[in-house]
């Protein structure tokens, strides 16, 4: 489904991403871990293009992404739910989810789609005209994945979903990711919870500053001495 190949990325001068080449089969949970700074949310940012790659290719579907806008990306069927959530606070919960359907399809079935985040999430339906920026963490996590699924997208990347929440909200959040999944939505996750992440996944890259170094599935990862040793302290 998704294809990227061989990008590498620079800040200015500063390379981060070093011919990086991935893919994404439809309909699985792929996940990417590594430590912070090895380059993952420039990953993503470069696939929903809000980076430009120096060079290589992302592809999706058979497409060339990587030199569209953001909003084609959207209207391609890629939504990029990112760390620190990102929500627009002065507005309430119901125009939150609204900006995330302004494209085509999503537009045309808005209603329908929101009463499904609604039944996804009920405490928003709660909250619908209470603004984002007073509520609680794990509910502003909810809004920014209830707006992301307003697109009706073909896959969904996730940045950092678990971060800032309470443990108890934290498998609330990797219990909603696999039920999306389970109703066919195709995932890309980036996270630096690797148990959990590697233990619920498909398949999962290790990036490790800027490079791919492992690939594999996620029990093949768990068994790996580097793995076991780096990120999981065993």
């Amino acid at each position: 489904m998704l294809k990227v190949s061989g990008i590498n990325v620079f800040y200015g001068d500063l390379q981060v991403l070093w011919d990086v080449t991935f893919e994404v089969k439809e309909k699985e949970i792929l996940v990417m871990v590594g430590a912070n700074g090895a380059g993952k949310t420039t990953t993503l940012k470069t696939i929903s293009s809000l980076l430009k790659p120096a060079s290589g290719t992302v592809e999706f579907d058979g497409i060339r992404l990587d030199q569209l806008p953001p909003n084609k990306i959207i209207e391609k069927g890629i939504v990029h739910v990112r760390e620190g959530r990102r929500l627009f606070p002065e507005m309430s919960v119901e125009e939150n989810l609204i900006m995330g359907s302004l494209y085509g399809e999503a537009k045309a079935k808005r209603s329908d789609t929101m009463d499904y985040v609604y039944s996804l999430f009920p405490r928003l339906l709660e909250r619908r005209k209470q603004t984002a920026g007073t509520l609680s963490g794990g509910e502003q996590q909810m809004l920014a994945v209830g707006r992301g699924l307003m697109s009706r997208p073909k896959l969904m990347m996730f940045d950092e979903p678990s971060l800032g929440l309470a443990p108890v909200l934290v498998q609330d959040i990797f219990d909603l990711i696999k039920k999306i999944n389970k109703e066919g939505m195709t995932i890309l996750l980036v996270e630096q919870n690797v148990t959990q992440t590697l233990a619920m996944c498909d398949r999962a890259y290790v990036l490790e500053n800027g490079r791919n170094v492992l690939e594999g599935t996620g029990k093949e990862l768990m068994d790996n001495d580097h793995v076991r040793q780096v990120y999981l302290g065993i």
